[in-house]
C-alpha cells in the first residue's frame, strides 16, 4: 500500500509516494537523477519517494491525491530498479472511500465515547475501526475511508491505535468529506446502499 500525491505549485512538478507513516522527523535522502528515496535515519526503513519532473514520466497529473494506474506503477518500479533501490511498489486495489456495513459496535474499555466496530468494506472483508461518533451503531451503512485514503484536508488514513485498540480506517462524517453537515456524528447512508461500492463526493 502506498499513498501518492502530486504538487505542481510549491514543489514544482513533484510526485510524492508515501509508503508508511514516518514516526521520526529525522530522514535521509538518496537521489539518482529525478528520483529521491526517503528513509528513516533511525531505522533505515524506506518511507517514500519523490519524483521530480513527474509530468515527463506520468501523464494526466493534477494537484492533490492521485490514483496511479498499473502502467504508472510499472514506470515507477522501472525507475526505482534502474536507480539501484531495493523496492517494488504494488498497485493499490479498489477505491479508498467506500460504503461500509457496521457488523458490530462495542464500547472501548476505559473510554466514555469510543466504540470499536467490525465493519465490512467489500466482498466480505471486515476491518476493525475505532469510532468516536455518538451516533455510530450496529447495522448502519456508513462511509469508510480505508487505509491509504487522503482526506479532503490532506490527512492520510494510516493503520493506528486508539486507547490501545487497533483501527484500520475511519468512519466519516459529512464534514470530514467536505460535504454539508446536517447533523452531528458520522454520515449514515440509506440501507439500500451496496456494501463495498465506491462513495463519490
Amino acid at each position: 500500500m502506498f499513498v501518492s500525491t502530486y504538487n505542481n505549485n510549491g514543489l514544482n512538478d513533484t510526485l510524492m509516494v508515501l509508503l508508511e507513516k514516518s514516526e521520526s522527523d529525522v530522514q535521509e535522502f538518496d537521489r539518482v537523477d529525478d528520483l529521491v528515496k526517503i528513509s528513516s535515519k533511525e531505522t533505515g526503513q524506506v518511507v517514500g519517494y519523490n519524483l521530480f519532473n513527474a509530468s515527463s514520466v506520468i501523464d494526466g497529473l493534477e494537484n492533490g491525491p492521485v490514483s496511479l494506474s498499473e502502467e504508472d506503477v510499472a514506470k515507477l518500479n522501472a525507475m526505482i530498479e534502474q536507480a539501484g533501490f531495493n523496492q517494488t511498489l504494488e498497485p493499490n486495489e479498489g477505491p479508498h472511500f467506500v460504503v461500509g456495513h457496521v457488523k458490530s459496535c462495542e464500547p472501548v474499555e476505559g473510554s466514555d465515547h469510543l466504540n470499536v466496530t467490525q465493519t465490512e468494506i467489500n466482498d466480505g472483508k471486515v476491518v476493525q475501526i475505532v469510532c468516536g461518533a455518538g451516533n455510530i451503531a450496529e447495522g448502519q451503512k456508513v462511509v469508510v475511508a480505508t487505509v491509504g485514503a487522503v482526506m479532503p484536508d490532506g490527512m492520510i488514513i494510516w493503520p493506528g491505535e486508539l486507547k490501545g485498540v487497533k483501527s484500520e480506517g475511519m468512519v466519516c462524517s459529512a464534514r470530514e468529506l467536505g460535504l454539508p453537515q446536517e447533523s452531528k456524528g458520522i454520515m449514515v447512508l440509506d440501507e439500500e446502499r451496496e456494501t463495498g461500492k465506491a462513495f463519490q463526493f
